[in-house]
This record gives C-alpha cells, structure tokens and sequence, in this order.
C-alpha cells in the first residue's frame, strides 16, 4: 500500500470524491467528519499527509491543525472557502504548508500532494547525512531535524525547519522570496510569496529573542532574506 491520508471534510459527498481518486493512485485514505474525529486520527496514526477543511464541527480546521503541530509536523493542506484570502493566511499561521480553494479540481488537489510528498521524500534522504550547524545560541541538527536555542528544543514545523536549514547552511546567501518557495516548496508549487513570508514570520517569533530586531535571520530589503553567522 502507497502514502496514508486523512481526509477532513463534513461534506461526506467531497471526502468521498477525494478517497475514490486517491485510492485509484494506490494510496490508504482514512476520513473523518468532524474536528474532533480528526484529531482523535491523527494522534492514533501516522499519516503522509492530511487534507483539512476549515469549517468543521466541533473544532475548526484551524483548531485542529494549530493541535497537530503541538505533537506533530505531518503535512497539512487546508481546504478553504473560494477567495478568501484570511483563511488562506490564517491557516499558514496555524502551521498548515499549503492551501486548496474550494471548489478544487481533484486533479490539482493530487498535484499538490504530489509536490509535498516528492518533497518529504527529499527530506528522508537528506536526515541521512549526519550534520549538526551552530552560530551562536542557535544549533540545528539535521539528522534528527531538531533546533535547539541556547541548548532547549524549539519545535519548528517541517517548513520552518527546511528554511531555517537552507539559510544556515549558506549563511550570508541572500535568497529571494521566490527562490526560497521553488526551492523549500518545489518549483511547481502553485503558491505566492506571501507564503514564505508569513513562515519567516513563525520562525522568527519561534528562534529570536526579539523577532522585530532579528540577529539570525535578516531581511535585504526589496530582495529577500538571509542567515548572519553568529559567533
């Protein structure tokens, strides 16, 4: 059996969709209906990916996705209402990587998938090089994918982890908004910048001591952002 998925929607009609078509690529699709259900899954489980729709019962989307990230870095794509953009930002917020406006093409939510898991896969190779990077009070360590601050752990999500990486393993390297999504997000990851910016936004809030004024990560203004080497 492929990938595993669970599929978060109360439209019992739309989860059905999603499960028939995944499964016809040879991957295990759980469901659930409700917040709660989801959340229940999810920490019984362990799954490739999660598909989560943002209005649900008893918990929110938001709810559930900001509950995983306390104990897990799965992938979360929301799935939120046509052209509202709050959702879409609220949602990176809450540790989603990525966002699906409703109605969707099922053949845009596979390539989505697709493009995380490809990704995913990198990652798994990547754990196997033992590597550890440190500037100042900041170390990473990359077979484990931890970040430790002043030698206590900083629980980053996969995205905040894959940037913070790149930029310290070529600090002083200015990388432009849209390079940094083609490069931690794919090149065919159908997003905007603005994705990037609000997980640089999360990252610094979780890794400085004063996010307004970084020492790790710095903004070139009008072209993107960089690592300044600590001693």
């Amino acid at each position: 059996m492929g990938r595993k998925v669970l599929v978060v929607d109360d439209e019992k009609l739309i989860v059905k969709g999603i499960k028939f078509s995944l499964e016809q690529d040879d991957m295990q699709v759980d469901c659930a209906y409700d917040g709660e259900e989801a959340l229940t899954m999810a920490k019984a489980n362990t799954y490739d990916i999660i598909l989560l729709d943002v209005m649900l019962p008893k918990l929110t989307g938001f709810e559930v996705c900001q509950q995983i990230r306390e104990f897990s870095d799965v992938p979360i794509i929301m799935l939120t209402a046509k052209g509202d953009d709050m959702d879409k930002i609220l949602g990176l917020e809450y540790g989603a990587d990525d966002y699906i406006t409703k109605p969707f093409n099922i053949l845009e939510v596979k390539a989505r998938i697709k493009v995380i898991l490809r990704r995913s896969s990198k990652q798994v190779m990547a754990e196997k090089q033992q590597k550890i990077i440190s500037s100042g009070g900041l170390k990473v360590d990359c077979e484990s994918r931890r970040v430790y601050i002043q030698d206590k752990e900083v629980n980053l999500t996969a995205k905040e982890f894959d940037l913070v990486e790149l930029l310290m393993t070529n600090p002083e390297k200015v990388y432009s908004r849209e390079k940094l999504l083609s490069t931690v997000w794919g090149y065919d990851y159908p997003g905007d910048v603005r994705t990037v910016d609000v997980h640089i936004r999360r990252l610094r809030e979780k890794i400085e001591e004063n996010p307004g004024a970084p020492k790790y990560i710095h903004t070139k203004w009008g072209v993107g952002y960089y690592f300044q080497t600590q001693n």
